[in-house]
């Protein structure tokens, strides 16, 4: 059976082939490997526009087709349901579809298995079969039509280097386009259920409600669900814990940064600096453990033995072990970009009588700022975004409190909360957790233009 993947696997062969066609074409216009000086560029650049046109054509296709595949086979199988069937609503309507996905991949359905059901799925798998090999026969199709004709105009007069090199910009053009368009795809996915959430509960009271209960009553008799909505103490617990973990990660990777760079010598930098990259690689499900049964448990030993009251879960535990597991982002971003500061700048401060350690303070950390407000931000970022540690460490109690003996939560733990489990996104309750992304959209936008205005006021000074 035709797949898409045996397709694309054709298309990459075929790519190649088309690479050395054409590269064999633009020596063979130019009277042989002893006169390949006639062509206007290198024979290489022959062979990799022939590639392009080769590629770039029936790429388009089968991501287009991969793109709206599902869809269009979907509605060509449920034009050809029942009419009992079509006719019903749409949540059952589309459970029907899911039954019919379902099954055609292999795996369980949520009712039983009719016969109308069972031509649905044979005709689901039909069109899909018919589609893979239409998909196949387009896209080598294309392919080879781009083949033959890239081939055809290879000259010695063609400018190959210009037209692929035009052809590399337009590419990396269409990145950085897909990659905004991306960007505002989100943006705008997760402020268009933001905005329902605010049509049934206030902006005030989410911004500046002082309880998060958003547990919603399903029943006029259910009680122990007040579906309060006020943010302030998920956002509080979220700083709090984000805030412990600066408070070690950036004092412990700057220090570790510059002894690395400025005060170790090559063998312990070629060893120390791998070593503390691995507590990058951890998983933070381990930390999270690590969290949960090691250091919480001291912490309230330790607060108990001097009179303290705190609870098993802490904010404290949870920012110590994430800002132990935030240090890298610190100390090797920071470590690269003092070890970049060109050394003729220590030289003239050495020059002028500096010590190492006033070299570092007044030239060297001033020169390397902007990488190192970078990992700073990238480190809070990481901080703000964690959450099986803050999970297992910290709880899932949103308790308004500065304390970091207590149990809180944060932004990302109520999110994961909210959309656990079959949820419809037309309650509140649910709704909340697009409304929090936003929120948290908006807090890491704010740290970004505030680094931003940081690193320019002081490029100003030291420039």
């Amino acid at each position: 059976m035709i797949s898409p993947s045996n397709t694309l696997i054709a298309l990459v062969l075929l790519t190649a082939l088309a690479h050395y066609l054409g590269l064999r074409r633009a020596v063979a216009a130019a009277g042989g490997h002893a006169h390949v000086q006639k062509l206007h560029s290198r024979p290489v650049y022959y062979g990799m526009l022939t590639a392009m046109w080769c590629a770039l054509p029936a790429l388009l296709i089968y991501a287009g087709w991969q793109a709206f595949e599902s869809y269009i086979i979907t509605q060509l199988v449920v034009a050809d349901l029942p009419v009992t069937m079509r006719d019903l609503s749409a949540a059952q309507l589309s459970l029907v579809v899911n039954d019919i996905k379902n099954m055609a991949g292999g795996t369980i359905v949520s009712g039983d298995v009719g016969p109308e059901l069972k031509a649905a799925v044979a005709h689901y798998l039909q069109l899909r079969g018919i589609g893979n090999a239409a998909l196949a026969a387009v896209v080598m199709g294309v392919a080879v039509i781009g083949l033959v004709g890239a081939r055809a105009r290879i000259s010695t007069r063609m400018r190959a280097r210009n037209k692929m090199e035009r052809l590399i910009l337009w590419l990396l053009a269409a990145c950085s386009t897909i990659a905004v368009f991306t960007t505002v795809g989100i943006v705008l996915s997760v402020l268009y259920e933001a905005i329902r959430f605010f049509q049934a509960v206030s902006v005030t009271e989410f911004l500046f409600g002082l309880k998060w209960s958003p547990q919603m009553a399903i029943r006029a008799d259910q009680v122990g669900s007040s579906g309060a909505f006020g943010a302030v103490p998920v956002v509080l617990g979220t700083l709090l814990i984000a805030g412990i973990a600066m408070a070690v990660a950036v004092p412990i990777g700057l220090m570790a940064a510059i002894y690395m760079s400025e005060y170790a010598g090559s063998r312990f930098r070629a060893v120390a600096k791998p070593l503390m990259e691995i507590l990058a690689g951890v998983p933070t499900v381990v930390y999270g453990f690590f969290a949960a049964l090691v250091v919480a448990p001291f912490i309230r030993a330790a607060g108990q033995a001097i009179g303290l009251d705190v609870a098993s879960e802490s904010a404290l535990a949870a920012g110590l072990v994430m800002g132990i597991m935030i240090i890298p982002f610190v100390s090797s971003l920071s470590d690269d970009m003092i070890t970049a500061v060109p050394q003729s700048l220590r030289d003239g401060a050495y020059g002028l009588g500096a010590t190492p350690s006033e070299t570092i303070r007044q030239v060297v950390l001033p020169a390397a700022l902007p990488g190192i407000v970078g990992g700073i931000l990238l480190a809070v970022s990481r901080a703000i975004g964690e959450t099986m540690i803050v999970v297992m460490a910290a709880g899932l109690t949103a308790n308004l409190t500065a304390n970091p003996f207590k149990a809180v939560t944060t932004v990302t733990v109520q999110i994961v909360t909210l959309l656990v489990g079959d949820q419809e996104f037309d309650s509140p309750k649910t709704l909340a957790a697009f409304a929090l992304g936003l929120l948290l959209f908006v807090i890491t936008l704010g740290l970004n233009i505030i680094a931003l205005q940081v690193v320019r006021r002081y490029r100003e000074q030291y420039e």
